[in-house]
């Protein structure tokens, strides 16, 4: 059981020491163009949404996007309003992490590893140095989901792990595991790709994993709250704003669950159980925007109101 264990702990740190330095390394990749493809289309909210998919699936981490978002709103380059598509934009991009864990390439990923670092010893300039990292990286990512699948095989045998993941088919004990184990790694990546992992190896039921997909679309919230400390009204209403928006996304996904799941399993009807929970990640997170972006300016009206930015006094001297 302790080598189980030591397994999966060495995959996660794998994949989250990944994701980290993936969102990193493609920034500088990308340089000056990731901040200019921000500003230039956020004009509108269809804009907005559609860079912040664009981004996040770039970067491969809805909450840097969010931070980023964050920061360029602390520092007058955004505002809230703006803020608002590239938030929902990222809930949408977050998805694509999960319909490439499903595709099962982590078999693979030892070329990855190798053609990156190949590229790595080869390289001459700066930015190939950091395009070859990319690709290492995304070796590194797929190594660590195929080390914790490899892991958790042994689990099926374990009836006291089996006994404690069927409880997760209570839709908010599934839901409250999974926003724990968020908090835990900060990463909803790395929580839903568990559950896809956990699914495909028959230790989690379609509802089980949309229920833990759930809680980690809670779970999120926590670092981007963090990166409002300290800053600006404009800020924090944007942290603010992407918490309700997860808070009322996931109670409507608990009130209407087992519709849901239902609904999930008829559209993939004959497909793989992890492809399945990639498309319930993806319908959950779309569903949620569609539903949210007509409602972006009564959010807007509602949180300026919270908080209100204060006016500027003229100060008129007298000479």
């Amino acid at each position: 059981m302790t080598e189980i264990v030591l397994k999966i702990v060495a995959g996660l740190v794998l994949f989250l020491f990944a994701v980290s330095s993936l969102s990193e390394t493609v920034q500088k990749v990308l340089g000056e163009n990731t901040k200019k493809w921000i500003l230039k289309f956020t004009s509108n909210t269809f804009t907005s949404v559609l860079t912040g998919i664009v981004v996040t699936g770039l970067l491969d981490s809805s909450s840097a996007v969010i931070i980023i978002t964050i920061v360029f709103v602390n520092s007058g380059l955004l505002t809230f309003k703006q803020s608002m598509g590239i938030v929902l934009g990222a809930n949408i991009g977050t998805t694509i992490s999960s319909q490439i864990i499903a595709m099962d390439i982590g078999k693979y990923s030892p070329v990855l590893l190798l053609i990156g670092f190949a590229f790595l010893l080869l390289s001459r300039s700066e930015k190939f140095n950091n395009s070859a990292k990319v690709i290492l990286y995304f070796g590194i990512l797929f190594f660590g989901l195929f080390t914790m699948e490899q892991a958790v095989e042994p689990l099926k045998q374990v009836s006291t792990f089996s006994d404690f993941l069927k409880h997760t088919e209570n839709p908010f004990y599934g839901t409250f595991i999974g926003a724990i184990i968020t908090l835990i790694i900060q990463s909803s990546s790395a929580t839903v790709g568990m559950a896809i992992l956990l699914a495909k190896k028959g230790l989690l039921t379609l509802g089980g994993a949309v229920a833990i997909m759930l809680g980690a679309e809670l779970g999120t919230c926590s670092d981007t709250l963090l990166a409002t400390i300290n800053g600006s009204k404009q800020a924090i209403k944007t942290g603010l704003f992407h918490l309700t928006f997860n808070i009322i996304s996931v109670i409507l996904g608990l009130l209407f669950f087992y519709p849901f799941v239902e609904m999930v399993q008829v559209i993939g009807n004959g497909i793989p159980i992890e492809k399945s929970v990639a498309n319930a990640h993806m319908l959950f997170n779309i569903g949620g925007v569609l539903l949210f972006v007509w409602f972006l300016p009564l959010f807007e009206k509602m949180l300026n109101k919270l908080f209100p930015e204060k006016e500027k006094k003229l100060e008129i001297s007298l000479n």
